[in-house]
């Protein structure tokens, strides 16, 4: 088959680019699909060629529904060698913001989804470039949330500097939506300026303590752990007032 049938509407998204990546859209078969390739000045360097190809391979087998997916690795004509990706063509949340346009509905999701993701990426050890508007895609029609430019290497394990750094950048994304839209949510906005702590031990340890306290279970577990105290205390008191209570020896 022609690369003719093959590949057809390939078109460079600007907006999408990355620090050392172009970003197209084309159609496979028909079917729309996202690449990203090498920018020009980089196409002939073996050390960036090896970094997209150690991309692929760190990326292939994530399955997440608020991560971009990864299908394929091949020579696009007209283009070069590129990652090919589900389609997520959309609105990116810089541009949300820009355009004064984040809804209740995008929030909701960088409170559930935007974290899932996140907790997702930590779980499979994946280095990765900062959390940025840019990377937050809510793709046209539907309006899903899509994180892209997720990992560019797995490792056994990441460090506490790791997991701190992307709880602060949580942080940083939230609070310049919060900043840009007349859309205020008080719990969001303490969770925000405790992810931006100056100090890293003040801020979430991990992000079980970041879901839990979004969705309020931190006072749950406190008001249980307080009414448990008060009825051991009433218990005790019950039992000392009874017979059954030890005498005191003379």
């Amino acid at each position: 088959m022609t690369d003719r049938l093959r590949w057809s509407e390939i078109e460079h998204l600007p907006e999408w680019d990355e620090e050392f990546y172009d970003v197209y859209t084309a159609k496979k078969f028909g079917k729309w699909v996202m690449l990203k390739t090498l920018k020009p000045q980089y196409k002939d360097d073996p050390a960036m060629c090896a970094m997209l190809e150690k991309e692929f391979d760190t990326r292939y087998n994530l399955a997440h529904p608020n991560i971009i997916m990864i299908n394929d690795l091949e020579e696009v004509p007209g283009v070069g060698i590129s990652i090919i990706t589900d389609d997520v063509y959309g609105d990116s949340l810089r541009k949300l913001i820009r355009e004064r346009k984040v809804t209740p509905a995008h929030i909701a999701q960088l409170r559930r989804q935007l974290v899932d993701a996140m907790d997702y990426i930590q779980t499979n050890h994946l280095a990765h470039h900062p959390l940025r508007p840019e990377n937050i895609i809510f793709t046209e029609n539907i309006g899903n949330l899509k994180l892209i430019d997720v990992g560019f290497e797995q490792r056994k394990a990441l460090t506490p500097v790791d997991t701190s750094q992307d709880i602060y950048n949580y942080g940083l994304v939230i609070k310049e939506v919060l900043d840009s839209c007349d859309l205020e949510d008080p719990t969001l906005r303490r969770v925000a300026d405790r992810c931006l702590d100056p100090d890293p031990h003040r801020r979430y340890r991990d992000i079980e303590q970041l879901r839990m306290d979004l969705a309020g279970r931190h006072s749950n577990r406190l008001y249980i752990a307080i009414i448990a105290f008060l009825a051991a205390m009433i218990l005790l008191l019950l039992w000392l007032s009874s017979p059954w209570a030890p005498t005191p020896h003379a």
